[in-house]
């Protein structure tokens, strides 16, 4: 399996679906399943049984949920707008993501 271009801590908007337009900073990347968990998309409620051995409160829990990686795209940092994403080896050896738009380096 290819590795993904996406990574934690991104900053991506999403594509499609019924929070396309939405930008967040993903949470968690499930790579073994090609999706992300990105901060205030695909919000789900979800109802918890009380557990006071690991404090847990019960009632309704708005979280995020996964979706797939195909439908977000990462933002370029100079422009602030969706690129696609490269990659480049740099002169010292190392290899860098880029942005397609405008070739900046997206990793830090």
């Amino acid at each position: 399996m290819a590795s993904m271009s996406i990574r934690k801590n991104d900053q991506v908007v999403v594509r499609t679906g019924k929070d396309r337009g939405k930008k967040g900073r993903v949470l968690q990347v499930l790579s073994a399943k090609n999706r992300v968990v990105v901060e205030g998309v695909n919000v789900i409620k979800r109802h918890t049984r009380p557990n006071p051995q690991k404090n847990i409160k019960g009632g309704i829990v708005e979280r995020e949920a996964p979706i797939h990686a195909s439908n977000v795209m990462l933002i370029d940092p100079e422009s602030n707008q969706p690129t696609r994403i490269g990659h480049k080896t740099l002169p010292d050896g190392s290899r860098v993501r880029i942005g397609r738009k405008s070739g900046a380096v997206v990793d830090k």
